[in-house]
């Protein structure tokens, strides 16, 4: 691969040049800060910012979030500390959902097999009722069904099927989740 002739093509971050910087200086220290713990001030910050957030929503300390402008979150959630929504592409979460601890949703990566290593991104989709478990991992245009859960350090770069329970690296069904 040839690094020096990277480029974004068409990709764009979809805000102004301002907006991002505002973000980055100002926006996103302080929704990641560990000493701000109160979640209404987190949400309305990231609201401020083009965020589309429901009500009573957890933000816990030292969560990242790359661009809020793409970021949908519905009712009653829960965002881990140390969460990371690396959204280059739109991350929407409904409602019910618990994000734990060190979790990662990635939206972006690059093709190995491009010699200019290009960007791919793609959307992630998490359904109600669904529990992404601690230091986890979600790639680029997953989509995680309705009541799934992914285990304790579960990686997926592919969709996961409603009410299952998946496990391991990558993720595998291990069994249907009862409620």
């Amino acid at each position: 691969m040839r690094l020096d002739n990277y480029t974004l093509d068409t990709y764009t971050p979809g805000a102004p040049l301002w907006k991002q910087v505002l973000w980055y200086f100002l926006g996103s220290p302080l929704v990641q800060n560990r000493w701000l713990t109160v979640s209404s001030f987190k949400v309305r910050l990231l609201r401020s910012f083009g965020a589309q957030i429901g009500e009573n929503v957890r933000i816990k300390p030292g969560v990242r979030v790359k661009f809020p402008w793409r970021l949908t979150v519905g009712d009653h959630v829960w965002i881990g500390e140390d969460a990371w929504i690396d959204n280059l592409a739109t991350v929407t979460i409904e409602n019910h959902v618990c994000i734990s601890q060190g979790v990662y949703l990635c939206t972006g990566n690059h093709d190995w097999s491009h010699p200019d290593f290009k960007l791919i991104t793609a959307p992630i989709h998490i359904q109600e009722s669904s529990w992404i478990a601690a230091k986890s991992v979600i790639g680029p245009g997953v989509t995680v069904g309705k009541g799934a859960v992914l285990t304790l350090g579960g990686v997926t770069g592919r969709s996961l099927d409603t009410m299952t329970i998946y496990a391991g690296n990558p993720a595998q069904p291990i069994k249907q989740r009862k409620m």
